[in-house]
């Protein structure tokens, strides 16, 4: 065969052009049928199981509050020095995503696709009863761990006066501003869900990137910024009707938007479109066909 005629680099050995088909990234439809079949198992755990991991996964989410506290009350005051302190805002992330345990938000894309993928009606009550159970539990554990944070003589009077600065500052936002920056939250931890399977080696500096831009651009979301608020709540400074009306629906309304409605079907779209081509890519040696990925 002439390489030049078939675009192909010259004087390459069989091994050699077996090594660069591959260390080629994987196709879009790879990832879907990963992050698909991740999903599929998901749906398939019992409640139980879903309810202990979501609560585990609210406690480790008050690691985000906490060590943005600590680092706020250590660090001076001035614009340039919340640009360090918003790295705290990772600690929980990177805690429930490496431990595997269940976080909302991840869900709004992981086990969107297979109803995507299978639109049945069994298939959407999986769903909700993943959804329900798994941000149940979320929201039971960030809400814990925020009552014990303020109750229980851990820190010192200048960091609960953080916890607090922080908490306020989400209130700043009004219900339609905690709704829009919600969407954004949701898009941002579906990309970051997305990428991860494409790079591996590589999922802790991943999760710093997407949660630290969501810190910098005060992006709400319903799991970490529950812990947040109810903080306030709990030292008396918000009553629960302005925690559910003005921050916690409209920004779990954000998440699932983001998350699903835009990301998801955005990308079940690509793929769809992909394989109504051909795929020469899937014969080649050491590329990753979908259809074989099972886990």
């Amino acid at each position: 065969m002439d390489t030049q005629k078939d675009g192909k680099t010259p004087n390459l050995s069989a091994e050699e052009q077996h090594e660069a088909d591959r260390n080629q990234p994987p196709r879009a439809a790879v990832l879907h049928e990963i992050i698909r079949t991740q999903g599929d198992q998901e749906l398939e755990r019992s409640v139980a199981a879903l309810w202990w991991s979501a609560l585990a996964a609210g406690l480790t989410m008050g690691l985000s509050l906490m060590a943005m506290g600590l680092l706020n009350s250590r660090l001076p005051d001035g614009e340039g020095f919340k640009v360090i302190a918003s790295f705290g805002y990772c600690a929980g992330f990177l805690a429930v995503i490496l431990a595997r345990q269940q976080l909302f938000t991840e869900n709004t894309l992981t086990a969107v696709l297979p109803i995507m993928t299978k639109p049945t009606l069994n298939n959407f009550g999986r769903l909700l009863r993943l959804w329900g159970v798994v941000l149940f539990g979320n929201l039971c554990g960030t809400l814990l761990v925020a009552y014990v944070m303020l109750h229980l003589p851990i820190f010192d009077t200048k960091t609960d006066l953080a916890f607090l600065d922080i908490g306020r500052k989400i209130m700043e936002n009004s219900a339609s501003q905690m709704f829009a920056k919600g969407i954004i939250s949701g898009w941002m931890i579906a990309t970051m869900v997305w990428m991860i399977p494409s790079m591996e080696s590589a999922k802790m500096w991943i999760i710093i990137l997407i949660t630290y831009l969501m810190a910098l651009g005060d992006f709400t979301h319903i799991v970490v910024g529950s812990a947040e608020v109810s903080y306030l709540v709990f030292a008396g400074e918000l009553p629960w009707k302005d925690f559910w009306l003005v921050f916690a629906g409209p920004t779990l309304a954000g998440n699932i938007i983001g998350g699903s409605f835009i990301f998801a079907l955005i990308s079940h779209a690509q793929v769809r479109s992909e394989s109504s081509t051909p795929n020469k890519a899937a014969d080649q040696p050491g590329r990753l066909d979908p259809q074989k990925i099972k886990k």
